[in-house]
Order: structure tokens, then C-alpha cells, then sequence
């Protein structure tokens, strides 16, 4: 296609951001819900959105960053309309311990992570699980770097009084874990 002009994307390419994209939506979703099945339905919710969007999506690379966007802005209006502060799951389902024994640590941090107010959550899996920059997390919430930053220091200091042992190894807030974060 020559420079300059812009089509809308496909249903094919939809459907390669749909299996390219869900894992990470999912543990998005599921870090910031607790639940797997509300998880899945975030996931669905969000994707549906962007497909309702996507013939006005120009960039088709730019995708998955807009899903993750749709999922984490779902979940806080979910977040608002359905009460879901402050929720622990109980109904988790034992998983099979792995060789390290390493299953109840993540459980025990999904189950920290729901006691988060839900920005704070939300920074903590966009920065730590999903690996995005200050400046990335930023533009998916809709807030500015200081905001970021503010909101992973306060949401690790919780974390690591309710989980000292687990989280001894999360990097403090003043020593960047990334060259880039040290610049933003």
C-alpha cells in the first residue's frame, strides 16, 4: 500500500490480535479482577469493544496496546458499577504444585493484589506483569508518569507489608528496575 494512505483492518487480522492477544489480556484481566471466569468475561467485553472499534483502527500494530487499554478501563468501570472493591476470591481452585512449590506464593499474590485499590492493581500488573515502561502505563491509564510512579511506590509498600517474604526480591521505588525508568 503506498505511504500515506490507510484502509481498515481485516476480520483475519482481528482475528490474529484475538489469538496473538488473549494470554495477556487474560492475566491482565485476572490480576486485576482475581476470578478467572469474571477474567474471561472482561477479556470478551473488551474484545467485543474493539471489535465494534476496529474499522477505525488505522495502525493494526497499535492494537493489542488499544485492547490492553479496553480490558484495564472494562475493568474499572466493572470496578464502579459492580462493586468489586475490596473483594477477595474464595472460590480459587487448587492448582497442582509445581517442582519449585512456588503455586502458593502466586496465590497469596493474587490474593494481596485484590486488596489494592484498584489504580494501584492496575500499575502494579501493567508495570510488573505486563512489563510496560512508567511512560506506557501512563497512556493506558490515562495518567501522568509522577501518578505512575506514586501509585507502584505506595501499592509495593502494601504489598510487601502483607507478603514481606515473597516480595523481599520487588525492586524499591528509588532504584529503577529498567535504564529507561530512570530516565522517566
Amino acid at each position: 500500500m503506498p505511504p500515506g494512505t490507510s484502509r481498515a483492518p481485516s476480520d483475519q487480522e482481528f482475528s490474529d490480535l484475538v489469538r496473538t492477544a488473549w494470554p495477556s489480556l487474560y492475566r491482565t484481566a485476572y490480576l486485576l479482577l482475581g476470578d478467572h471466569g469474571q477474567a474471561e468475561d472482561l477479556v470478551q467485553t473488551a474484545l467485543a469493544r474493539t471489535y465494534a472499534r476496529w474499522g477505525s483502527v488505522r495502525d493494526v500494530a497499535a492494537a493489542p496496546a488499544y485492547a490492553r487499554r479496553v480490558v484495564v478501563t472494562t475493568a474499572t468501570t466493572w470496578f464502579r458499577r459492580r462493586g468489586f472493591r475490596g473483594e477477595t476470591p474464595t472460590d480459587v481452585l487448587p492448582e497442582q504444585a509445581g517442582a519449585d512449590g512456588r503455586v502458593e506464593e502466586r496465590l497469596d499474590l493474587v490474593a494481596a493484589l485484590a486488596t489494592l485499590p484498584r489504580r494501584q492493581r492496575a500499575v502494579v500488573v501493567l508495570r510488573f506483569y505486563e512489563d510496560l515502561s512508567v511512560s506506557e502505563t501512563g497512556a493506558v491509564l490515562g495518567i501522568s508518569e509522577g501518578t505512575v510512579k506514586s501509585q507502584t511506590s505506595h501499592a509495593l509498600d502494601k504489598l510487601r507489608a502483607a507478603l514481606p517474604a515473597t516480595l523481599a526480591s520487588l525492586p524499591t521505588p528509588s532504584a529503577p528496575s529498567t535504564p529507561e525508568d530512570s530516565r522517566a
